[in-house]
């Protein structure tokens, strides 16, 4: 085992498979360097050596986004039922009670109001260890109840998006989430407020084609994967080769699709700095 530690950087530090106990360290995924769990947690989940942009909580992003003690969760006992009593190797309510069990939330999204920066705001949070925060019902209406609710009490809305797209397991009902959630952004934009979406990895399928990409301004996280289906399935319906990483956050800005690339350390000030010049404080 070869060690190469600095001044308490643990992120270079070379170990074989079997010598990493379990809990303590990971590999990442961007460039495969073993890195300590406790540093990667203090660095907002992204790692020291590359900068790879781990999955961030639910909680954590609250915290990273409202000011401390000012986060007041709105419709917090919401929850999924099983109008088509679907089942499949395993029922629809099985996996949620196992779902919220795991997550200690009852559906894939948390909304409320905060303060960021001292700024009133409404702000929402999607959670992809909750079903791949696949959008049913109860998510699509909660993100509705945001925006409709931050639309009477004048205040920006920021949602935090991540998807793996509409929940099967719902249908139709899950379907016309888009048309809902997208009819209260239009009156929220109709009443002259401002509406930032936040890409993170992975937002795709039916949220990227409704809520995610209809904001003022348009934010992801770095290496993001964006898009509405995945590159398999574009390449067997336009038999064509794919540009290397065109799904990814910094192709879709230089294309044209999102308006800025922010590191998760920045998001809070960029944010409010936008905030600031749309509403002319």
């Amino acid at each position: 085992m070869a060690l190469r530690f600095g001044k308490k950087n643990y992120s270079t530090v070379q170990v074989r498979k079997r010598d990493v106990p379990d809990g303590l360290w990971g590999k990442c995924p961007g460039c495969g360097e073993i890195i300590y769990k406790k540093e990667l947690e203090e660095n907002l989940q992204i790692c020291p050596k590359c900068d790879y942009h781990f999955t961030l909580d639910r909680q954590k992003r609250i915290e990273m986004f409202a000011d401390e003690g000012t986060f007041i969760e709105w419709d917090a006992e919401m929850t999924s039922v099983d109008p088509l009593h679907f089942t499949g190797r395993e029922s629809y309510i099985s996996k949620l009670e196992a779902n919220q069990k795991k997550t200690g939330f009852k559906d894939a999204v948390t909304c409320g109001a905060a303060k960021m920066n001292g700024r009133d705001i409404g702000l929402g949070v999607m959670d992809f260890s909750f079903l791949g925060a696949s959008m049913g019902s109860v998510v699509g209406e909660k993100i509705t109840r945001l925006i409709e609710r931050c639309t009477a009490e004048k205040m920006p809305c920021i949602l935090v998006c991540a998807s793996g797209g509409a929940r099967m397991y719902e249908g139709l009902f899950s379907l016309m989430q888009m048309a809902k959630t997208s009819a209260a952004l239009s009156r929220h934009a109709a009443a002259g407020l401002p509406y930032i979406p936040i890409l993170t990895h992975p937002t795709m399928a039916g949220v990227m084609a409704s809520f995610a990409t209809l904001g003022d301004v348009i934010i992801a996280e770095p290496g993001a994967l964006i898009g509405f289906a995945g590159p398999r399935v574009i390449k067997e319906t336009t038999q064509q080769d794919l540009p290397e990483g065109f799904q990814r956050a910094e192709f879709l800005q230089k294309h044209g699709l999102i308006d800025a690339v922010v590191p998760r350390p920045q998001l809070k000030e960029r944010i409010t700095l936008i905030l600031g010049y749309m509403t002319e404080q």
